[in-house]
């Protein structure tokens, strides 16, 4: 695909992080390379672009660039059949299609599509290594498969993270990665906000914080200096007199109790966003607005959530709420001429949580179809993929554990390193096994993971660890454990 005004060679920033902790601090630990380093100083940020520099040092710190110690794959992966599909009845009027592809016994990843309304495509699947990853879709309630269609009653941000927990137990699956984009990214940090301990990761794309001002640039004419030719169709549907509120003219449209009248609205609705989503135009995206059957239910959800401001308690929620997931290995991808979702929602997002990586793609809009967004979303997924694959890391810190014991505390404020470490340590404990006395490495990591996680966090750590360690080495490991608790605590 051409560029116009831009260089064709695909762009992209990414952050300058402190240089890793002097050895001192890190004895016998030859694989701490493969855990990144952030900036845990907001006003410490510096952002590299791969044709020019700017880095901002401060006295007395020493900062250099974060370099990958694996090239990562950047190509989407070939197409995929789901090896299981289904419904899962979440309420009394609701079901949700969902479809599991990739690995079966791989690390699992959930999907979270946008909109809301939009549904699941096949497309999705390409993001994830098949071979790694179990590949979890659904649509969200009254979108794609899901039935009702278009249903907007017991449609709420809260009864799909209900879904998405009912759905996660339904599979039997103790955590996952999650991945969302546009307003899977808003339902992906709600989610994460309200069950932190069930994601190891998040890749966030076209970041929505669901505010008065994202709503009133995109719906209310702000977008419109851009895109005046695509927003006279949007407009003219609605009378002069109606104009004072877009969303309002509209949410009256769309639960008309005339069909026609719904259908011409969801058109009207659908078109707008799909011929303003890429930074080139894309036929076969602006040709969805014909379709009555995915317009109706992408217009009329999305609408009732706008007007109903996300069903979010305060406009900021999801900024305020950021502590809850600070520690969650997190990659934001943006593009930098998303007029969709523009790059001011992601860049709040980043100063309020800078431990979190932003890439922004110099040459995209908003869709995840854009080939530098596809290649950044596909990289993030493969740098989770190389953390949870390499266990070998937690084998390293439990070797330091066992010979330094008093080392270990160097983590204790560290939430990401507490973060990254949860996600390899039940295969780190499985090779431990090996190398140390049986049950002596459960107590090590068990150690490990209380002295990072702070006493708040010793009881779900406790709870998750003692279960793994009476399923794989017997219930005589639990009194041992607890005697490393209370020396933990002491």
């Amino acid at each position: 695909m051409g560029r116009v005004g831009l260089e064709s060679e695909q762009k992209t920033f990414s952050l300058i992080s402190f240089a890793p902790p002097p050895p001192s601090l890190t004895p016998h630990l030859p694989s701490l390379s493969c855990l990144s380093t952030r900036i845990r100083n907001p006003l410490l940020l510096s952002v590299r672009n791969l044709d020019y520099k700017c880095e901002s040092q401060a006295s007395g710190l020493y900062m250099e660039p974060v370099k990958e110690s694996v090239e990562l794959n950047r190509n989407l992966y070939a197409n995929i059949e789901p090896y299981e599909t289904g419904f899962l009845k979440v309420s009394d009027l609701h079901s949700i299609y969902y479809e599991q592809s990739g690995n079966p016994s791989g690390h699992p990843v959930v999907f979270l599509h946008g909109g809301p309304g939009g549904g699941t495509a096949p497309s999705n699947r390409r993001f994830f290594d098949p071979e790694f990853y179990r590949i979890i879709l659904f649509d969200q309630r009254g979108a794609g498969k899901s039935t009702p269609h278009a249903c907007l009653e017991e449609n709420t941000t809260w009864d799909l993270i209900t879904d998405i927990e009912k759905l996660r137990e339904h599979l039997k699956i103790p955590e996952w990665q999650v991945f969302g984009g546009s307003w899977g990214s808003t339902l992906a940090l709600a989610y994460s906000q309200s069950h932190p301990e069930k994601v190891t990761g998040l890749v966030l794309r076209g970041i929505f914080l669901l505010r008065k001002k994202e709503i009133d640039w995109f719906y209310e004419g702000g977008a419109a200096a851009i895109f005046p030719d695509a927003w006279e169709s949007f407009r003219d549907l609605i009378p002069e007199n109606e104009r004072g509120c877009f969303i309002d003219a509209y949410s009256k449209r769309l639960n008309s109790d005339d069909l026609e009248t719904q259908y011409a609205a969801a058109r009207a609705w659908t078109k707008w966003e799909m011929m303003t989503a890429h930074l080139l135009p894309n036929e076969e995206n602006i040709k969805r607005g014909d379709d009555d059957n995915f317009s109706l239910a992408f217009a009329r959800i999305e609408n009732h959530y706008f007007v109903n401001k996300g069903f979010f308690p305060s406009e900021s929620f999801l900024l305020e709420n950021v502590d809850k997931i600070r520690h969650i290995n997190t990659t934001i991808v943006q593009g930098r001429y998303d007029v969709c979702c523009p790059m001011m929602s992601a860049w709040d997002l980043h100063k309020a949580w800078p431990e979190a990586d932003l890439k922004v793609v110099p040459d995209a809009g908003h869709s995840a179809n854009e080939p530098g967004i596809a290649a950044e979303l596909v990289a993030a997924n493969e740098k989770l993929k190389n953390i949870i694959k390499n266990g070998s890391i937690g084998v390293d810190l439990l070797e330091a554990c066992s010979t330094t014991p008093r080392k270990t505390t160097c983590c204790r404020n560290d939430k990401r390193w507490n973060a990254e470490l949860r996600m390899v340590m039940p295969k780190a404990l499985d090779m431990a096994c090996e190398r140390f006395e049986g049950a002596s490495s459960f107590t090590l990591g068990f150690r490990l993971l209380c002295s990072s996680g702070g006493r708040k966090k010793i009881k779900t750590s406790r709870k998750i660890l003692t279960m793994k360690a009476i399923k794989s080495y017997g219930i005589g490991v639990c009194s041992r454990s607890d005697k490393m608790l209370l020396e933990v605590l002491m």
